[in-house]
């Protein structure tokens, strides 16, 4: 056995299938991306524990959409010390209400939620607090993996049963799709891959669709570059109504 290269093709796999399952979806969601951002609305992204990297990945970036804004939970990223505590923090009721009505979100934004397994109480309660309040919701979640457990939410739904639109991780119950002798459990985790192949896939449609619509989206050029901090400050103060995270 090859980890190696049974990993790759295991994620090139992923992506293949992606591409083809999952393109109906993608172009869903860029177009209602393309007809928010166009009407001036604004774009939120959110998970706990290793699904706040998605969020992360996508804001303030060389080549990313200045207009995507994480809502960072707190207790529940990665820095937090000791990390368990992010996992013992997504399945407590009433933190989603608490964050997301202290954030600047409204009725007519638009809120990813990325939940792999979809089954605990902060994602779950965060999408219906959303939508109760006239905010679209897309679920970055695992289809496979959501129908191999139940709830810990009281209603007893997960992620995908509370979101308008769907992206599908791709990643098996457990997200690991490895087997190496010796060991009892799987390794090798798919789902940040395809996640965040999917997230730039979908934000590269929007600003394609934008762009067809006759406007100059905003990406940030990588501040490393001549003139990228110029740039960029001047991207920043001409769409400082549709962004929050400065």
């Amino acid at each position: 056995m090859d980890p190696i290269a049974e990993y790759c093709e295991c994620v090139t796999e992923a992506v293949r299938r992606i591409q083809s399952e999952q393109r109906e979806a993608m172009t869903a969601v860029a177009a209602l991306l393309a007809d928010k951002v166009a009407d001036g609305r604004s774009i939120y992204i959110t998970g706990c524990s290793h699904s706040s990297i998605f969020a992360q990945e996508v804001y303030y970036r060389a080549g990313g959409f200045l207009l995507m804004n994480p809502i960072l939970l707190p207790g529940m990223t990665l820095d937090v010390r000791p990390v368990t505590l992010t996992s013992q923090y997504e399945r407590i009721s009433g933190i989603a209400e608490a964050v997301l009505s202290g954030s600047p979100i409204r009725a007519g934004d638009v809120l990813f939620i990325a939940s792999v397994s979809g089954r605990n109480d902060v994602p779950v309660e965060m999408a219906v607090w959303a939508r109760d309040r006239g905010i679209s919701v897309v679920a970055l979640t695992s289809m496979a993996y959501s129908g191999a457990v139940t709830s810990r939410h009281a209603s007893g739904l997960r992620l995908f049963e509370v979101a308008d639109l769907v992206l599908d991780l791709m990643c098996p119950e457990g997200d690991a799709v490895l087997d190496i002798a010796g060991l009892p459990v799987k390794t090798g985790a798919i789902s940040t891959v395809t996640g965040i192949t999917m997230m730039h896939a979908v934000i590269s449609e929007t600003l394609r669709l934008l762009v067809e619509r006759g406007m100059t989206p905003p990406v940030f050029m990588s501040g490393n570059r001549d003139g990228g901090d110029d740039y960029n400050r001047a991207l920043l103060a001409q769409y400082r109504s549709q962004i929050h995270y400065m």
